[in-house]
């Protein structure tokens, strides 16, 4: 069969390639690998975006996961993180998120946590992969031995008292949050409310049919432009924002000029103060091949080393985990602070970013000043085809193209893991050189896929 699992768990439209028979086989399948070593009555934690097609899916795997005898806690809508630290801090037998994190409404997704809080590695996921072709060896449970799903009462608001356990009084601050209509809805403005900010709640409803749409961490413009009118009709205000994607595993931010942040800023924020409290292992932060070679020299001055890994949190997961370091993430906003959980976890670091601006009676602008972004043109073609990167004429394009840079820039092409696009990324220091280097390959990409 054609592989399920995906770069982060099992995607793809729900009702469609994501069915409710493939998510019921894959619980059952997921419940029958994870849970073979554990005691009995250990429950799975459910938990859901606000798709549209979030209870189904999720009525279809309590059901797959019932049937092997194991109970299920559905925690309802919920960030990512919150199921993995709520696994790990009840002792469960694992988790399951319902959720396609960025990706358009129609989408959805399977991610399994196992019972440490952590997403699972390629042997395990193989491993359900290969069960689901034998359905039959997996037992089913009777009489008493079957399953019960339960609703949980209270276990979000324990992922909750996590966000703001190390939070700072943040009175001082205006935190304009949008939450993408995602998971976060609800415990994203409530975090920094409870921490004394005054905060302004941008696309914060339960509404699944909007779930990204132009809003949100794929989308900073409505943030960027309520930061900039409030403080503009508060000068005085000290103004920030913070979005979340749909399932709140990462955030973005706009300072107090209305300037989008990346990823990198946060990390190069967060890996210094952690240097400078002692806690940074090993003085190394992990991030991907995407971050900008801006984040890679201002570590450097800092006395940071900079791993690259490939790109997806599960690879930088990989590497922090086998070196031992406890900080690490991606450009796109996910932040893996191992002291805090085993996830990229979006409300936490921004409660910690905050937190530092806070504290210092600095400015978010002035916290990240020491980076200089080097220009970086991403440039996405949607094609199905991720084998066109094997065509001949692509890759001598590729060549071409990394020859014309020499050392004054990267160059990195890729096939999407969690969508059908291949991606063309090209760093350096003169923008209108690199702009025409990633068009031009991105158009022979383009042909190449609708002519093989």
């Amino acid at each position: 069969m054609p592989r399920v699992f995906g770069t982060d768990g099992v995607r793809g439209i729900a009702n469609v390639d994501l069915t409710p028979e493939l998510a019921f086989r894959i619980g059952r399948a997921g419940a029958h690998v994870l849970a073979r070593d554990c005691d009995p009555s250990r429950p799975f934690v459910i938990g859901r975006d606000t798709r549209l097609s979030g209870t189904m899916l999720e009525a279809a795997i309590v059901a797959g996961i019932t049937s092997t005898g194991r109970d299920t806690l559905s925690v309802g809508i919920v960030p990512t993180p919150g199921v993995a630290r709520i696994v790990a801090l009840i002792e469960a037998a694992g988790g399951v998120m319902i959720s396609a994190s960025h990706n358009p409404i129609e989408d959805n997704g399977i991610k399994f946590f196992g019972p440490d809080g952590f997403k699972l590695d390629d042997a395990l996921e193989s491993e359900i992969e290969r069960t689901l072709t034998s359905d039959d060896a997996i037992p089913r449970a009777t009489r008493e031995a079957v399953g019960i799903a339960k609703a949980a009462h209270g276990l979000v608001d324990r992922y909750f008292a996590t966000l703001i356990e190390n939070g700072v009084d943040l009175s001082n601050l205006t935190v304009v949050v949008d939450a993408a209509f995602g998971a976060a809805y609800l415990v994203g403005p409530r975090a920094f409310t409870r921490l004394g900010a005054r905060v302004v709640a941008l696309h914060a409803e339960d509404d699944g049919s909007r779930i990204n749409v132009r809003c949100g961490s794929t989308d900073l413009g409505p943030l960027a432009a309520r930061v900039r009118e409030l403080a503009e009709a508060h000068p005085a205000a000290h103004v920030v924002g913070v979005a979340f994607d749909g399932d709140a595993d990462r955030a973005l931010f706009v300072d107090e000029s209305g300037a989008t942040l990346s990823g990198d800023h946060v990390m190069l924020a967060l890996a210094r103060e952690k240097k400078r409290l002692g806690k940074l292992t090993g003085d190394t932060l992990v991030a991907t091949v995407m971050s900008n070679i801006g984040l890679e020299r201002a570590l450097s001055d800092a006395g940071i080393r900079l791993l690259r890994a490939a790109v997806g949190d599960r690879h930088v997961l990989a590497m922090m985990r086998e070196g031992g370091f406890t900080l690490g993430g991606e450009q796109s906003g996910h932040i893996i602070d191992l002291e805090q959980n085993t996830t990229g976890d979006g409300p936490r670091t921004a409660v910690t970013l905050l937190s530092l601006v806070a504290r210092d009676r600095t400015t978010l602008r002035e916290l990240i000043s020491a980076m200089h972004v080097y220009p970086q043109i991403l440039v996405n073609v949607r094609t199905s085809r991720k084998d066109v990167l094997n065509q001949p004429d692509v890759k001598a394009a590729v060549d071409e193209a990394s020859r014309s840079l020499g050392g004054d820039g990267r160059i990195l092409v890729r096939a999407s893991g969690t969508e059908p696009l291949v991606r063309v990324m090209i760093e350096g220091d003169d923008r209108a050189r690199i702009e025409s280097l990633a068009a031009a390959l991105a158009g022979t990409i383009e042909r190449a896929a609708q002519h093989h």
